[in-house]
C-alpha cells in the first residue's frame, strides 16, 4: 500500500493551482513532496524536479523511491530554470524564495514565454517585485492563494504568458489583484500583516527625521482595499 503524503497549508495551496494530468517542474526543490503528492494523488502525470544544490537532490531522490514513484519522476541538479526545458514541463512550480529570486529566474528562462505552460510562483517576500516583474513581461495573473499556515501568511501567484503588459496599483502589487476581488478572512489579514510591515517603517523613517508620507499614502490604500473587498 503506497504511503500517504499530507501537504502543508503552503503546499496545499500551491497544489490546487496545478492542472490535471499536467507533467510538473519543481524548481528549487527540497523534499520534492509537492510533486510526489500531485503524483500520488493523480493529479501530475510525472515531473521533473530541480536544485542547485545536491543535498537536496539527494533527499529527493530518497523521497521519490520511498514513494515508488522513480518511474514518473526524476531529479536533477540545476541551476534555476537552466536546462529544464529538455523535459517539456506544462506546469512550473518555484516555491520558497525570494520574490526578486523567482524573477530573476524566469528572466533567464526566455524559453517560459509560451502561453502553453503556466507558473505557480511563492515568494517568500517581496511579492509586489515579482508581479512587477510579470506585469511588464507579458506575464498575466490568472488566479491566487493566500495561505495561512502557524502565524505565517503566504501568497501563491498563477500566471502564463500573454505577451501584454499589465498596469498593478500599488496596493495589487503588495496583495494582489484577485485576493483583493475575493476578498476574505485571509485578505484581511493578509492587509493587517502589511500595515503593520508599513507602520514599523514609518516610526523608523520619521524616528530618523525623514519623510514617510509615500509609506503613510500606501497604508492607506491598502485599508482602503482591504475595506472594499471584491470592489476595486
Amino acid at each position: 500500500m503506497t504511503e500517504r503524503l499530507t501537504l502543508s497549508p503552503r503546499l496545499a495551496a500551491a497544489a490546487s493551482l496545478i492542472r490535471d494530468g499536467a507533467f510538473v517542474s519543481d524548481v528549487g526543490t527540497d523534499h520534492a513532496y509537492l510533486p510526489i503528492a500531485l503524483c500520488l494523488h493523480g493529479r501530475a502525470r510525472g515531473g521533473v524536479v530541480s536544485d542547485i544544490n545536491a543535498g537536496p537532490i539527494e533527499r529527493a531522490r530518497e523521497n521519490i523511491k520511498r514513494y515508488g514513484l522513480e518511474d514518473r519522476l526524476c531529479a536533477v541538479q540545476a541551476n534555476g530554470l537552466t536546462g529544464i526545458d529538455r523535459y517539456a514541463p506544462e506546469d512550473i512550480m518555484i516555491l520558497g524564495m525570494g520574490g526578486e529570486l523567482i524573477a530573476s529566474i524566469l528572466e533567464a528562462a526566455e524559453w517560459t514565454r509560451k502561453e502553453s505552460l503556466r507558473l505557480c510562483l511563492q515568494p517568500m517576500t517581496h511579492p509586489e517585485h515579482l508581479r512587477a516583474f510579470l506585469a511588464c513581461n507579458g506575464y498575466a495573473v490568472i488566479d491566487e492563494r493566500i495561505a495561512r499556515e502557524d502565524d505565517k501568511i503566504y501568497q501563491v501567484i498563477l500566471a502564463e504568458y500573454s505577451g501584454r503588459r499589465e498596469e498593478y496599483s500599488e496596493e495589487e502589487l503588495l496583495l494582489g489583484r484577485i485576493n483583493i476581488e475575493r476578498g476574505g478572512e485571509d485578505l484581511l489579514a493578509l492587509a493587517d500583516h502589511h500595515v503593520a510591515v508599513l507602520s514599523r517603517r514609518v516610526k523608523g523613517i520619521e524616528s530618523a527625521g525623514g519623510n514617510a508620507a509615500d509609506v503613510r499614502s500606501l497604508i492607506e490604500k491598502i485599508n482602503t482595499a482591504k475595506c472594499k473587498g471584491g470592489k476595486i
